[in-house]
């Protein structure tokens, strides 16, 4: 048992279990910033373009309500509006991790070419004074 608490102890204090758990709490504020975004001001704009509809409302009736029993609907309105929700969060999460791949991109860009520079110096033709020295050193070893 001390064992698997150990190990248990390992597993939560690396580095991405830490990461993972500050990424749902953005994750989770993210969504909450988006839905409002989608809720608030999105979707009462596309309402009004649509001749004043408001999705939340829009729903297909299966049983209507009566006094003792509740109604039961599709709600196909929130459905709309998750779905709108979704390609939000999508666009954005596309558009951040592009923007992270650009940012690695530029900082890998000057290493790969100093690397190039680098082969090419060692591939390069040796200058007249290193070949007359290797001669020397060639005859010098012969004798």
């Amino acid at each position: 048992m001390k064992k698997y608490i150990e190990e248990f102890k390992q597993f939560i204090s690396r580095g991405n279990v830490v990461d993972l758990a500050v990424g749902v709490v953005v994750g989770s504020s993210f969504t909450a910033i988006v839905t409002s975004l989608v809720n608030d001001i999105i979707m009462p704009v596309v309402g009004i373009v649509l001749g004043g509809v408001n999705f939340t409302e829009l729903k297909y009736v299966i049983t209507p309500a009566t006094e003792t029993v509740a109604e039961s609907a599709i709600k196909y309105g929130n459905f709309i509006q998750t779905i709108v929700n979704f390609l939000l969060v999508a666009f954005v999460v596309f558009n951040v991790v592009k923007l992270i791949n650009n940012l690695h991109r530029k900082q890998e860009e000057p290493a790969e070419e100093a690397v190039e520079e680098i082969v090419e110096e060692v591939t390069a033709e040796p200058d007249e004074d290193i070949l007359l020295l290797r001669e020397i050193r060639d005859l010098l070893s012969n004798k």
